[in-house]
C-alpha cells in the first residue's frame, strides 16, 4: 500500500513539473512581434513626439486597377499611308468600272449598244478591279489587324493614321499573362524620368499581328494627342479585373519587420498602433491598401522606425 501511494505522489510531481516547465517556456520572438503589432499600442505625449520628430498625415481614399506590364512600339505611318492610298485607288477603280459595266448592260439590245467585245471587256475590268479592291482591303487588315475600328468612322480614322495625326501602338505582353482576353485599358509611358515621364491612355484596343522581335501576345491601341515619336519604345500596362477601393499609404510611412510590412496608425490622438499592410500594389506615391486602413485614418509618415524600436525594445525610451 505504501508503495502505491509513493508511486502515485511521484507521478503527480512529474506532472506538476512538466506543467511548470511548459508555462515557463519562452514565447517565440515572431509571436511576440505579431502580438505587439496587432494588439498593443504605444502612447506618447507631445514632448516625446517632438523629441523623435514624429510626423503624421491623414490617408486619402483612392482607386486601384490591377496592371500587367508589357512592351510597346509606336508604328510608322508610312506603311499605313501606302495601304490607305492603295485602298482609295482600288475603290475609285471599282466605282468607275462598275459604272461602265452598268451602262453597258443598260444599253444591251438597243441601238446604242456596245459591241460584244467591249461589253465583255467592261465586265472583265469590273471583275479585276473588284479583286484588286479585295486585295487592298486584305492588305490593310493584315497591317492593322482584324479588329481595327474602321466601321463607323473608318475613313476619317484611316486618314488620321495615314497622316500620323493619330499614332498606332503595338503592345506585347507575355503569353498567358492576360488569360487570353482583351485588356480593359492600356496605360503607356516613356522609358524616362522627370518631365519626360509622361503617361498616356490607349483609346481603343484590339488584337494585333505578333511582333517578331518580342515574343508574346500583341494588341493595337490608338494614341491621340501624344508627342511619342514613330518607332519609339514605350512601357505599357494592361488593366485587368475590377476597380478596387481603398487608400494610398505613403512610402515614408511603411516599415519592414519580421518579413512583413507595417505602418503606425494614430487612434486615438497620441496612441500609435502598428498595423500590417499589403504592399503588393505599389503606386506612384506609395502603396495602395484595400483594407485594414480607412480613408481619414492618420498614419505616421516620419519616425515610424523609432516607434518600432520603442515597441520592440522598451529600454530604448529609458536610454533617451
Amino acid at each position: 500500500m505504501k508503495t502505491f501511494h509513493y508511486t502515485k505522489y511521484l507521478f503527480l510531481s512529474v506532472l506538476l513539473l512538466a506543467a511548470c516547465s511548459n508555462s515557463a517556456a519562452p514565447v517565440p520572438e515572431e509571436a511576440k512581434e505579431e502580438d505587439a503589432g496587432t494588439e498593443h499600442a504605444l502612447t506618447l505625449d507631445k514632448e516625446q513626439r517632438e523629441k523623435i520628430g514624429l510626423a503624421t498625415a491623414a490617408v486619402m481614399e483612392s482607386r486601384f486597377l490591377a496592371e500587367i506590364p508589357g512592351y510597346g512600339t509606336v508604328m510608322s505611318h508610312e506603311a499605313i499611308a501606302a495601304a490607305s492610298a492603295e485602298l482609295a485607288t482600288a475603290q475609285a477603280a471599282v466605282k468607275q468600272s462598275s459604272a461602265a459595266l452598268t451602262r453597258a448592260k443598260g444599253l444591251a439590245g438597243t441601238a446604242g449598244a456596245l459591241p460584244a467585245e467591249a461589253a465583255e471587256s467592261a465586265e472583265r475590268q469590273a471583275a479585276a478591279d473588284a479583286a484588286a479592291l479585295s486585295l487592298a482591303e486584305r492588305r490593310l487588315t493584315a497591317l492593322l489587324g482584324q479588329g481595327a475600328p474602321l466601321n463607323a468612322d473608318g475613313a476619317s480614322l484611316l486618314t488620321d493614321l495615314a497622316s500620323g495625326k493619330v499614332k498606332l501602338v503595338r503592345a506585347t505582353f507575355p503569353l498567358g499573362s492576360l488569360a487570353n482576353s482583351l485588356p480593359k485599358q492600356l496605360r503607356l509611358a516613356r522609358f524616362a524620368v522627370g518631365e519626360f515621364a509622361r503617361n498616356w491612355t490607349g483609346t481603343a484596343i484590339w488584337d494585333a499581328p505578333s511582333d517578331p522581335a518580342v515574343p508574346g501576345r500583341s494588341f493595337f491601341t490608338l494614341l491621340r494627342a501624344s508627342d511619342a515619336g514613330e518607332g519609339e519604345r514605350l512601357q505599357v500596362w494592361a488593366s485587368t479585373g475590377a476597380m478596387l477601393k481603398g487608400v494610398t499609404v505613403p512610402a515614408s510611412a511603411v516599415i519592414q519587420s519580421n518579413n512583413a510590412y507595417w505602418c503606425y496608425i494614430e487612434k486615438p490622438e497620441g496612441s500609435f498602433t502598428r498595423t500590417a499592410i499589403d504592399t503588393s500594389r505599389p503606386v506612384a506615391d506609395g502603396f495602395f491598401v484595400p483594407e485594414g486602413i480607412a480613408a481619414g485614418d492618420t498614419v505616421v509618415t516620419s519616425g515610424a522606425g523609432l516607434l518600432l524600436a520603442r515597441e520592440t525594445n522598451p529600454s530604448t525610451e529609458a536610454e533617451e
